[in-house]
């Protein structure tokens, strides 16, 4: 009877993510959320439901340089932490700086998770997410045709927008399912003008998904692939294969729909700290304007019991 029960959580969760991504496939803005290479290692940026899934508090510092050499590219630093608070409750937060050309970032976000246990193995969790973000953008970094354009003569705009998103997250020690939606609001921060469109907030779609195949004793395979959909840009996906060695060395390759590919390395230095790196090219005409991206995480989970032992996590 436990077996019976699996198939169906799984198949119906999987038809609700194709829906999702097939009712909104049709509405055709740039992407505007940071994009990550170790996404797979802490989706609590991207869904709320995330948070608690670990069963312990866990904490995660993240660094992106974006296109290396490019002027004005994104450069992204990130913390998160989430942890369960009390019975099938838990809690999280998450403070993201981002700055690409004239735009400077932040974004400060709190979560809430429900996990409701499906079986003996599967949960599914119910995820909210709270916040704000701010803002600030100097035209003066701007290079202008038009010198005395004075639409942005030493201007610096400032704006903070609260938002709130939602998400679900199906997972077992073997699997999970996700699906989000961050960001709900569509923000507006600079009105449309004869010459300039509207400056806005798209709401952004996410979908996740990802294995554990044990291979032996030693080796772990461990694919994962995440969409995101924006209004106004093509539906983006990660494809991911990860080999975890030993449970200490994780070697991983990523490709990026139509981007860029690359490549992750991770040591898990103890039971509680993993320290990675990732690597990626682009696969369109910006490889030839930069070196690439780089990106440095650091995960630590804290062990409060520590007369009880954790068995791996694998996201």
């Amino acid at each position: 009877m436990r077996n019976n029960f699996k198939i169906p959580y799984i198949y119906a969760f999987f038809i609700l993510f194709v829906l999702m991504i097939g009712g909104f496939c049709n509405k055709t803005h740039a992407q505007q959320d940071p994009l990550y290479s170790q996404y797979m290692f802490n989706t609590l940026p991207m869904n709320p439901a995330y948070a608690g899934s670990k069963g312990m508090m866990s904490m995660m510092i993240l660094g992106r340089k974006q296109w290396l050499g490019f002027e004005g590219a994104p450069t992204t630093a990130s913390f998160s932490i989430h942890s369960p608070i009390w019975a099938n409750m838990a809690g999280g937060a998450s403070l993201i700086y981002d700055t690409y050309g004239p735009v400077n970032l932040t974004s400060a976000y709190g979560d809430y998770a429900y996990h409701l246990k499906l079986n003996e193995k599967i949960k599914l969790s119910l995820g909210l997410k709270g916040g704000f973000n701010f803002y600030s953008i100097d035209y003066n970094k701007l290079d202008r045709t038009i010198q005395a354009d004075e639409a942005y003569n030493g201007e610096v705009e400032q704006v903070l927008m609260p938002n709130f998103g939602f998400g679900l997250f199906m997972y077992s020690s073997r699997f999970y399912l996700g699906l989000s939606v961050p960001r709900i609001m569509e923000n507006v921060y600079e009105e449309a003008s004869e010459t300039y469109g509207e400056g806005k907030e798209f709401r952004q779609y996410y979908g996740m998904m990802g294995v554990v195949l044990p291979l032996s004793e030693h080796f772990v395979l461990k694919p994962s692939v995440m969409t995101r959909l924006a209004s106004g840009a093509p539906l983006s996906i990660d494809a991911n294969i990860n080999t975890i060695i030993q449970d200490k060395i994780w070697l991983g390759v990523m490709y990026r729909l139509n981007d860029s590919f690359g490549g992750l390395v991770q040591y898990q230095i103890s039971q509680q700290l993993r320290v990675g790196y990732a690597f990626d090219l682009n696969t369109n005409a910006l490889s030839s304007y930069h070196s690439g991206s780089h990106e440095i995480m650091l995960n630590f989970d804290f062990n409060f019991q520590k007369d009880k032992v954790f068995n791996p996590r694998y996201f």
